[in-house]
């Protein structure tokens, strides 16, 4: 965590190659065309999805792709050689039916010259709970490079390896250690809990990622002094996990309260006060923390009981 050189600095409401901190109070395309060629290191945002939340518009699905692949053209122009881009997204409903952002996102990305290397799976616990399909508990993150020489720095994302201990049984190296003694590769199913009513994290926005999930995308993706850019700024997640780690970052919003909150946020990463989860907090286990909500009113309910009786013994052997 490097905030320490960043705790001076103002929050610019424009572009300019001398800032750290840019937020933008209007529409993602008017800042950009102010960013010159290849200037931005890492894109990272969660656009809308186009589902009719308070801060847009539902529009017809083809409509919305052209909005976004307006976005994703200016997004390229101003991307590093050595850039990524990801974007976060999750599904859109039609008439109970839904559609994956990411596969009809795929071909404007692919159409500009993009490469993926990833296509992440962000699971979760919590959210709408559904009647007549499985209720959705994940979102993705596509991520795209520019080129094949990127940034790429796993070293700093590694997560603690499961069997430390393990040796090669056989061959030249065996009876030597085999895992990397950094850590393993984090894969790409991030477990990693989304910001709901008790999150330390929650503000007005209904739908506000978790700083740590941006963190391991800047770590990864950039280098010390990177620009990251969040077309769709909310309420500044992406700058935060930015300036926490020695990048500069810069946004667009459009919703005026939400560039309110977005400063005060970024206040106080400044300033050292701002609560967030941090990052490889292990997912909070109910059982293990004795919590009174798991013990069920209906256990003469046999079925549900024996459900009940099948989780806990499910728990006790991982």
């Amino acid at each position: 965590m490097k905030p320490l050189f960043m705790r001076n600095h103002e929050i610019a409401g424009s572009f300019s190659s001398s800032a750290s901190i840019v937020v933008y109070s209007g529409n993602c395309l008017d800042l950009l065309k102010s960013i010159p060629d290849e200037t931005l290191q890492l894109v990272v945002t969660s656009p809308p999805y186009n589902i009719g939340k308070e801060y847009e518009k539902k529009l017809d699905l083809d409509i919305y792709l052209n909005q976004q692949a307006q976005v994703i053209t200016e997004c390229v122009r101003v991307l590093s050689p050595r850039g990524s881009i990801c974007w976060q997204v999750g599904n859109y409903v039609d008439r109970g039916a839904i559609i994956p952002l990411d596969t009809v996102l795929y071909p404007i990305f692919s159409g500009l010259g993009l490469r993926m290397r990833n296509r992440i799976i962000w699971h979760f616990e919590h959210g709408l709970h559904c009647s007549n399909r499985f209720s959705g508990r994940y979102e993705n993150i596509v991520w795209f490079t520019k080129s094949d020489d990127y940034v790429f720095n796993l070293d700093e994302v590694r997560i603690p390896q499961k069997y430390p201990g393990k040796k090669y049984f056989k061959g030249p190296k065996a009876g030597q250690y085999s895992c990397n003694p950094l850590g393993k590769n984090p894969g790409d199913l991030w477990i990693i809990p989304n910001v709901k009513s008790n999150h330390v994290e929650k503000t007005e926005h209904p739908c506000q990622f978790p700083v740590e999930l941006i963190e391991r995308l800047v770590l990864a993706l950039t280098n010390s002094g990177n620009w990251v850019f969040d077309p769709f700024l909310g309420t500044g997640t992406s700058i935060i996990a930015a300036i926490r780690h020695g990048r500069r970052g810069i946004g667009a919003e459009i919703v005026t309260r939400y560039v309110k909150i977005a400063r005060e946020r970024i206040q106080q990463e400044l300033s050292g006060t701002l609560r967030t989860r941090p990052m490889g907090t292990p997912v909070y286990d109910p059982v293990a923390a004795g919590n009174s909500l798991i013990t069920a009113p209906w256990k003469k309910n046999i079925k549900q009981g024996r459900l009940l009786e099948k989780m806990h013994k499910y728990r006790n052997k991982i």
